[in-house]
């Protein structure tokens, strides 16, 4: 199968690795196996680490390659090394786990090592995991659309609102059709807040191009728009994280971009192979994201402006408790207003 185990020195911790020569890529073959994911992972470890310092991070493992069984793994098991640190958080549910903490390049290897292809951190960082200090924008194209329609909507739309708004976002790649951008933002909030910010914040994109761009929760009404995600504000919601290699045949990387490389790029150009080169071969864009935490309270104020528009929250995932103020968890074609009380519960059931 491969080559005995080895140790590496990954910047002065010992980290096991076995199994180099297992392909996890077929489609790429021997440039698609555990040790060349390894080893792009140590390439790119410094801007990683900076970014999820501190982070609960969730994994996307895949022990027999991209073809095999999905393991994603929110706990980190009992049985670990004792380099590898740990963060409590807390889900929706109400259950806690005690997630990987990055701290070092050691913790990025043992996930690759573990067979993680994704990295998925959180929003907020230990010990501090209630307040956010990311709001995150997800561009998610829908049938009939793709990345194209998307990193247009970033650079025209959503670029000149947050100028406008004196915010600074950071677009990269999702690893596949869509486009992420983060805002560094002050913990002076919690979920709920942030995520209202976010909710705000996409309904505005959504006015100025609504025939491109739609926040409908139901899918039944999105049409052949980009879907702005405003969820992945809530609670354990993860996004994959800057640097993080993606289930796809060629092996995609999630990859930080500056406004200008976005707007004419293709995802597939960035993959496990080509971007440890584009990155040493070019400034971080992403290298001051930490400078300057950003205040959320121009978007708050845009959430009270569309609750006198008549305009409140939207619906969670349905395996979130009901929330305060929430409509109805129900497609709108299986709407019947008899059948729904004022808060959104079912009645005469």
């Amino acid at each position: 199968m491969g080559k005995a185990a080895e140790e590496v020195d990954v910047d002065g911790t010992k980290v096991r690795l076995t199994n180099r020569d297992k392909v996890y890529f077929p489609k790429l073959g021997k440039d698609g196996t555990k040790g060349k994911l390894f080893d792009y992972y140590l390439s790119v470890a410094e801007p990683m680490v900076a970014l999820l310092r501190d982070r609960p991070v969730h994994l996307q493992r895949f022990p027999d390659g991209i073809d095999g069984e999905e393991i994603y793994q929110k706990r980190v098991p009992q049985k670990h090394p004792d380099y590898v640190e740990t963060c409590t958080v807390t889900f929706p549910s109400g259950r806690t786990a005690d997630a990987l903490k990055v701290t070092h390049a050691s913790a990025i290897a043992w996930a690759a090592q573990m067979g993680s292809i994704t990295l998925h951190p959180w929003q907020v960082r230990c010990p501090d995991t209630e307040h956010p200090d990311e709001l995150r924008i997800d561009l998610d194209p829908q049938p009939g659309t793709g990345f194209a329609d998307a990193s247009s909507v970033a650079v025209d739309v959503l670029k000149p609102l947050l100028d406008e708004l004196g915010l600074i976002g950071y677009p990269k790649t999702s690893g596949g059709r869509g486009v992420h951008v983060f805002l560094r933002i002050k913990t002076d909030w919690d979920f709920i807040d942030v995520r209202r910010a976010g909710i705000a914040l996409a309904r505005e994109v959504e006015r100025r191009a609504p025939d491109a761009v739609t926040t409908s929760w139901w899918k039944e009404e999105r049409g052949k728009r980009i879907f702005i995600d405003y969820n992945q504000n809530a609670r354990d919601r993860t996004f994959a994280s800057p640097y993080s290699a993606r289930k796809t045949p060629i092996a995609t990387v999630s990859t930080p971009l500056t406004w200008d490389e976005l707007r004419t790029a293709d995802p597939d150009d960035y993959t496990i192979s080509s971007v440890p080169e584009f990155v040493a071969g070019r400034p971080d864009p992403w290298a001051d994201i930490d400078r300057k935490p950003q205040s959320v309270k121009k978007l708050l104020d845009m959430v009270k402006a569309d609750e006198e528009r008549g305009l409140g929250d939207l619906p969670y995932p349905p395996s979130y408790p009901k929330m305060p103020g929430e409509p109805p968890r129900v497609q709108p074609s299986k709407m019947v207003a008899a059948n729904w009380d004022e808060d959104g519960n079912p009645v005469n059931s």
